[in-house]
């Protein structure tokens, strides 16, 4: 394809392999890096490299290599499967000028991508891959003397920092079982040693190497991890915890098989290093994740930033103030005095903690945080929708909606979509419910509309949301 098919988004750039994610339009891609690189960063200090388990990964990281390597450019290029997180903490450890990751985390198996990470060992903040993608297509130049490519295991330095995180003393004294799943991507392996030398029972699966992903797509929500449920509750596990195809973002299975959403892991975190760590510092979250966070916030006197949706904005806040955590709906939360990065490894180990402090299981906690802070239930829905419909649904929605599934508008917001607050009969009679809200957003890539829920009942979820997948389709022939 041409050299147009390369356009480097939030994190960077994906594509279909063998369609538009071929060696050739990886060289464009690598060559736009390096360009930026010796253009705006310290090129000498060199770029580290690595790959998760991805059909061609391997291959398509050492053309990466050899482009940055004849531009001049030192290369620490992996020696095994890497997870995204040790990737960004290699880079920050070791003063590179960044970092590429090949990967397409939690996308079809026919995906594959580049992702870019700075210096500071996070996503490259929007100038830095605006800049990148202002050099696609430009040429590079060759040096006279091509760099070296050194084979580095990045994974043990990583291990060993994620593991100072947490007291694994506290939880193999505990005595709490856990499942991992870790969806046939690059977590493989790091969950369980640590377990392993630290003496924590546990269950592994889906550790192989299956570039096709048999049956899911490594993403941990539902359909995907209906197996996790089922070996949570075979196994008696307390807690199953689940990773994504490159491992920076976390999912969850409580005792029962029950899906722990993003929402509750990062609530469950939150309260922890409120109460526990007492860790100084902001809080925030994008806008399509749940208000508890709000909620658990006010209690404990920490300001509260919202932000539009992407990892992206909880890096730049974390580069510019001092923030304690911030986290996404998608499953990636991070912990700005490890990395301004999500980090799926180290927030599984921290659930696994937070077990052993409060002696509660997974599910327990849960029941509590409801219990304090009011029930808050969610509910997302994604619409392939031909660009007609997707376009016709957002014009009506910023027209003006008076009535959602019967209940009354009370106010709209539109940082990133367009979300509509609801007056609920259904939570008048609770105590502390949550707020009920809508939010519609539509992707800017894809025939794609978003739709997303939060409000004090499963039973309220559902009807909203049935009712906005009428208001989307409206006027089409479904």
């Amino acid at each position: 394809m041409a050299e147009t098919a390369v356009k480097f988004g939030t994190d960077g750039w994906r594509g279909i392999i063998a369609d538009d994610f071929t060696y050739a339009n990886v060289r464009v891609a690598a060559a736009a890096i390096a360009n930026y690189v010796l253009a705006h960063e310290d090129a000498g200090a060199g770029i580290c490299i690595a790959y998760d388990t991805r059909f061609g990964s391997h291959s398509f990281a050492k053309v990466v290599a050899e482009v940055l390597a004849n531009a001049g450019i030192p290369v620490a290029l992996a020696s095994e499967i890497t997870p995204t997180p040790a990737l960004s903490f290699a880079v920050r450890e070791r003063k590179a000028a960044g970092g590429v990751m090949i990967t397409s985390s939690h996308n079809p198996a026919e995906w594959n991508g580049v992702k870019y990470k700075a210096s500071y060992g996070g996503s490259g903040l929007p100038s830095i891959m605006t800049s990148i993608e202002s050099y696609l297509g430009k040429p590079l130049a060759k040096s006279a003397t091509p760099a070296v490519i050194e084979e580095v295991n990045f994974n043990p330095d990583y291990i060993a920092a994620i593991t100072r995180f947490v007291d694994l003393d506290a939880i193999r004294a505990s005595g709490y079982k856990f499942l991992i799943d870790v969806m046939y991507g690059a977590g493989r392996g790091v969950l369980a040693g640590i377990f392993t030398q630290a003496q924590v029972p546990f269950v592994e699966i889906r550790s192989e190497i299956n570039p096709s992903f048999p049956g899911i797509n490594p993403e941990p929500i539902l359909p995907n991890i209906r197996e996790t449920q089922a070996v949570v509750v075979a196994e008696h596990c307390d807690a199953g915890l689940i990773t994504d195809g490159d491992a920076d973002r976390i999912g969850a299975v409580d005792e029962h098989g029950n899906v722990v959403d993003a929402h509750k892991i990062f609530s469950v975190l939150l309260k922890w290093l409120l109460e526990r760590k007492k860790w100084p510092g902001d809080v925030t979250r994008a806008f399509n994740t749940t208000k508890m966070i709000d909620r658990i916030s006010a209690k404990y006197g920490r300001r509260l930033h919202e932000h539009g949706i992407g990892f992206k904005y909880v890096c730049e806040l974390m580069l510019e103030q001092e923030i304690l955590i911030g986290g996404e709906e998608s499953g990636g939360v991070g912990i700005s005095r490890h990395l301004p990065e999500r980090d799926g490894m180290l927030n599984s180990l921290l659930l696994a903690n937070v077990m052993a402090d409060e002696k509660k299981t997974l599910g327990e906690l849960v029941a509590a945080l409801q219990e304090e802070f009011g029930e808050h239930q969610y509910g997302r829905v994604d619409m392939h929708i031909d660009e007609a419909i997707k376009q016709s649904a957002i014009s009506r929605a910023k027209a003006g909606v008076t009535e959602i599934a019967g209940m009354k508008v009370l106010r709209v917001e539109t940082m990133d979509g367009i979300k509509f607050f609801l007056d609920n009969p259904d939570c008048a009679g609770k105590p502390n419910a949550a707020e009920t809200w809508l939010l519609l957003r539509a992707s800017g890539t894809e025939p794609l509309l978003r739709v997303y829920c939060e409000s004090c009942s499963v039973e309220s979820v559902t009807r909203i949301l049935e009712a906005a997948q009428r208001f989307v389709l409206q006027g089409s022939a479904v």
